[in-house]
């Protein structure tokens, strides 16, 4: 799929507009993030911070809830941006999010250029491997 620079631009101003959103007393750093679903509508999420770090919401799960919220359906571009309107990269357990619910060809826009889920998260977990393994 390609997504024309007209798409890329409008959701990350609607990253930008979560990120004006984000609840972050502790670490000052704001984060927003939006994606384009399967079905034409857009989600978005800003982080949202907790005095025991360890249970801080990350822009990604906020916009996780935002698709299920809506109906469903799967993320095929997205992005993240800071406080700058600065590119941010997934971490680790977000990038595991995307994955689920967009599978390898998730576009993600990165710092460096748009690249596949695939490349963010290469060999990556998924429900196939619960499902294999409760048979095996």
């Amino acid at each position: 799929m390609t997504i024309s620079d007209g798409t890329w631009t409008a959701l990350r101003a609607l990253a930008y507009e979560a990120m004006e959103r984000a609840y972050v007393p502790y670490s000052d750093f704001p984060v927003g993030a939006a994606a384009l679903v399967d079905d034409g509508r857009t989600v978005s999420g800003c982080n949202v911070e907790n005095a025991g770090y360890g249970v801080t919401l990350c822009a990604e799960c906020g916009l996780v809830s935002d698709l299920v919220r809506g109906g469903g359906g799967r993320l095929v571009a997205f992005t993240c941006v800071g406080r700058r309107g600065q590119l941010l990269v997934p971490c680790g357990r977000c990038r595991q999010l995307l994955w689920e619910h967009g599978g390898p060809d998730l576009l993600v826009e990165m710092p460096g250029g748009v690249r596949p889920m695939s490349d963010v998260l290469p060999d990556a977990f998924g429900p196939e491997y619960l499902t294999r393994e409760a048979t095996a």
